[in-house]
């Protein structure tokens, strides 16, 4: 059963005292089907909310699975568009069409393996779609590696699957992209002089690159979704509310899932996305930029949502702004794609 001391446990606990179900309904997108079965398990062996859980019980196993990212849509539009875009320096096979309509494909990936059939991998993976940066800035500067990040989090007596590890996971995947491409380098480079490597080995490296290519996607762009780097990521949590911001469940889906499905084309986004470059720097540090870009968009997203600028066709105004987020996202995991290609030239350092 989950500890009696988490907010998120009591917090639905409580509601499920004086709501019933709804709380339980609303609650669900943050917690894990293990937590959901010990609040009806606690529910049931209870007096006081024994009435409800038979209810809860067919909640859990009726309702549908909750949309993460920018659904299926928004995804797939960021990775087409990043492969359609990519300069014609990167290698033909990651510019063919095939390879576009595979990673296009893969956009919603991760996404797929959020299923209560898979509970381990979707407990394991879910904190590496988002980070909530308000907690995370709270410990001191990120640290340059997962593991660090972990344990300075363990060390404040907090769980790191509850900041979230958007950040680390986004770079591991770009560093296996980025040494997939080099011994694509390699391979190429052996066939081009005749030597006898196994021919077959340059076909499985690059669709090894390919896969890494719209796995990174996804996160990229998870990432260009404002409501991903932030406690409020699905209705305002902070006390502090001059805005008088929704403070209801349901924004997070309903901005990023139905309204981009019914609004946004893939030639919306396209013609806001940015001139390709190479991403100059430390890799996780540019990345880390463009989170704290998005996270200053989150208040727009509120006011958006509190003028009811997500719901049918919406506005020009939140319809521009959506696609300018997707555009974001699509023009970052292009130019992630581009450096890691140019990165995969260089030299692996020698051992200290």
């Amino acid at each position: 059963m989950p500890s009696a001391n988490g907010p998120l446990f009591a917090s639905c606990l409580h509601g499920f005292a004086s709501t019933g179900l709804q709380n339980l309904r609303d609650q669900m997108p943050r917690l894990q089907c293990r937590q959901v079965r010990a609040i009806i398990l606690f529910a049931m062996g209870t007096h006081r909310f024994r009435p409800f859980a038979a209810g809860a019980l067919t909640l859990t196993l009726l309702a549908p699975v909750s949309g993460f990212g920018w659904g299926s849509e928004g995804h797939r539009i960021v990775n087409k568009l990043a492969a359609s875009n990519l300069p014609p320096d990167v290698p033909a096979f990651l510019r063919s069409q095939a390879a576009i309509d595979e990673i296009e494909y893969l956009g919603p990936e991760p996404d797929r393996w959020r299923s209560r059939a898979e509970p381990e991998l979707s407990a394991a993976q879910a904190p590496e779609h988002f980070i909530d940066l308000e907690p995370a800035d709270a410990l001191g500067p990120l640290p340059r590696n997962r593991l660090d990040f972990e344990a300075l989090v363990f060390a404040h007596n907090q769980r790191p699957e509850k900041i979230g590890l958007q950040p680390w996971e986004t770079v591991e995947v770009w560093q296996r992209l980025k040494a997939a491409l080099r011994e694509y380098r390699r391979l190429a480079a052996d066939k081009s002089v005749g030597k006898s490597a196994n021919q077959g080995d340059l076909r499985s490296v690059e669709q090894v690159a390919i896969f890494y290519a719209g796995w990174l996607g996804h996160y990229v762009g998870d990432g260009s979704q404002p409501l991903h780097t932030t406690i409020n990521y699905d209705g305002w949590v902070l006390k502090d509310n001059p805005n008088g911001f929704s403070t209801a469940h349901g924004i997070h889906w309903r901005f990023e899932g139905p309204f981009v499905a019914a609004n946004i084309t893939a030639a919306d986004v396209n013609k806001k996305m940015a001139e390709p470059k190479i991403i100059s720097g430390d890799i996780l540090d540019a990345y880390v930029a463009y989170l704290r870009h998005s996270a200053t968009l989150i208040d727009s997203v509120y006011a958006f949502d509190k003028a009811g600028a997500f719901e049918n066709g919406g506005t020009p105004q939140s319809r521009e702004f959506t696609a300018e987020r997707l555009a974001a996202g699509a023009s970052e995991l292009r130019d992630l794609i581009y450096t890691a290609w140019v990165e995969s030239a260089k030299p692996v350092p020698d051992r200290n």
